[in-house]
């Protein structure tokens, strides 16, 4: 596997508590892993440690092979795209003008912004479904609406590796399979790899390449979702009795509370 990212003994710690055991893992370009586990399991510290949002407090972190801490900021926003859990508020923001922030890594701010990124701006409205709303102020879309313009800066961005926490998290069975599937169709069509963490354990199984899962700070469990969706390893990563059951329509194991 050609890694994106490496971590070596990486683990994030406060004062008198740990946030992320020491972990060594590699992961890959062109694929889609989902992060789960229960709240306070360290999947939002893991997709912030590799967005450098947070720095490791031991062991060393590696994107492209070069350690993270050597990338410039913009060099490395051109190659990772990072959507937090809690999206800050906008005013006065239209969605076309919201969507082009995501070019920023490639002009600046007093740079010049030319056709390319119109054309990149363009594509990523198209590609998301929300040209339609390029003159609408963001704060008047519905939740759905406002997670895919901020998916659209991201495509925006251009970047080769998307950083996703909890896109799905407020929105309803419908939005979440059309942010998902978007997100699978980046990555199939377009070669991008995501890491997304994701609560509901059945989307991360239908929507991902591979399945981490954390608790209490700690690696549990890494593997295809196969592999993952059984009731042991289940009942290890949530601390709960679990069922699994094939979906008739294709055999897709389906994971639910005993």
């Amino acid at each position: 596997m050609n890694a994106a990212f490496t971590l070596e003994e990486a683990g994030v710690g406060v004062p008198a508590r740990t946030l992320l055991s020491p972990l060594t893992l590699s992961l890959g370009h062109g694929t889609v892993t989902g992060l789960v586990g229960h709240n306070g399991s360290g999947k939002s510290t893991l997709l912030k440690l590799l967005a450098r949002q947070l720095r490791p407090t031991t062991g060393r972190l590696a994107f492209d092979g070069r350690p993270i801490g050597e990338w410039g900021e913009r060099e490395l926003a051109r190659r990772i795209a990072y959507l937090p859990q809690h999206t800050p508020l906008v005013p006065g923001m239209l969605v076309k003008e919201l969507v082009a922030l995501g070019r920023y890594p490639w002009h600046g701010a007093l740079g010049r912004f030319g056709p390319a990124d119109r054309e990149k701006v363009d594509e990523a409205l198209a590609l998301t479904d929300t040209a339609t709303y390029a003159d609408r102020f963001v704060e008047s879309l519905s939740g759905g609406e406002r997670q895919r313009v901020w998916l659209a800066m991201l495509v925006a961005q251009d970047a080769g590796y998307l950083l996703l926490d909890e896109p799905i998290s407020a929105l309803d069975v419908a939005h979440q399979i059309e942010m998902l599937s978007l997100v699978r169709d980046l990555c199939d069509r377009r070669g991008v790899g995501v890491i997304v963490v994701l609560h509901e354990i059945n989307m991360a199984a239908r929507f991902c390449d591979e399945i981490i899962a954390l608790k209490d700070g700690r690696l549990v469990a890494r593997g295809a979702p196969a592999g993952i969706i059984t009731p042991e390893r289940l009942e290890a990563i949530y601390g709960i009795p679990m069922d699994v059951l094939a979906r008739p329509s294709d055999d897709m194991k389906l994971a639910f509370p005993r």
